[in-house]
């Protein structure tokens, strides 16, 4: 019963997600930033779509965030955000494209968005 209400749950969350990415496309010039949120840690990428690579990536797990010792998923996703939006400009990359995932524009999806744009990301 519990295992078809978290399966039913995740093949939602993947449906709305192919259906935002049928209208968002990331490119080299304006890459798609990608969120991934876990029940414990959040994810962020930066992928061209043309090449089909990753130019850049930051999580919840990566060093520089953990050793700020931020208390809360939200704040500790906005610190993401900011790290995410450090090593985009370090590569030259100002202008993104946000694929939110298939999850709701709110809570820690929305401070990371909030933490990006902070860092000097445009989107």
């Amino acid at each position: 019963m519990v295992k078809d209400r978290v399966r039913m749950k995740r093949e939602a969350r993947e449906r709305r997600h192919r259906r935002i990415r049928k209208k968002i496309f990331g490119t080299p010039d304006r890459p798609r930033l990608v969120v991934y949120r876990g029940n414990r840690n959040i994810y962020a990428q930066l992928v061209d779509d043309v090449r089909g690579i990753c130019i850049t990536g930051a999580s919840s797990l990566s060093p520089e965030v953990r050793e700020l010792k931020v208390d809360g998923k939200v704040a500790m996703s906005f610190e993401v955000g900011k790290l995410l939006a450090r090593r985009a400009l370090a590569k030259g990359i100002r202008k993104v494209v946000f694929d939110r995932g298939g999850y709701k524009y709110h809570g820690r999806v929305k401070a990371l968005a909030e933490g990006a744009r902070e860092g000097g990301l445009i989107f």
